[in-house]
């Protein structure tokens, strides 16, 4: 998705589902707003329809999903289909969470970005989403 030159990335963060875990991703959101990102965080227990609506409605840049219960096979790659049907398949989602190294090729086959599980530096997450996202658009 190309963004105008300027602006700040927007992400909106989302815990899928019925994991009611969120420190992780509160982790994640303190470090992309101190790193300039803007940040939508939309709580616990969200379903990928709130999810895709928040996107859209955020006009964001980028999706992270997180997810510790595993359900990450079938929430992650609903979130993917709703946003495709919404005609917004151009924006990045990215996962995290518990997810075992066997689930990582399916879900990137079923069109998340990346995934970055425990201990993934932030300063990893950022630079991924500097170098997905921070692309100013043409004139």
């Amino acid at each position: 998705m190309a963004r105008v030159e300027g602006s700040r990335i927007r992400i909106v963060l989302a815990k899928p589902g019925l994991d009611g875990h969120d420190r992780g991703v509160k982790v994640v959101a303190r470090a992309l707003r101190d790193a300039g990102f803007e940040v939508i965080y939309t709580g616990l227990h969200q379903t990928p329809e709130q999810i895709a609506e928040a996107a859209l409605q955020e006009d964001a840049d980028a999706v992270g999903l997180s997810c510790l219960s595993g359900a990450h096979m079938v929430l992650f790659p609903r979130v993917v289909q709703l946003l495709a049907e919404k005609g917004a398949g151009d924006i990045p989602i990215f996962g995290g969470g518990i997810i075992p190294a066997e689930d990582v090729a399916p879900l990137k086959a079923a069109g998340i970005a990346e995934i970055f599980t425990p201990g993934t530096n932030t300063a990893e997450i950022i630079a991924w989403l500097h170098h997905t996202v921070d692309r100013p658009s043409q004139p």
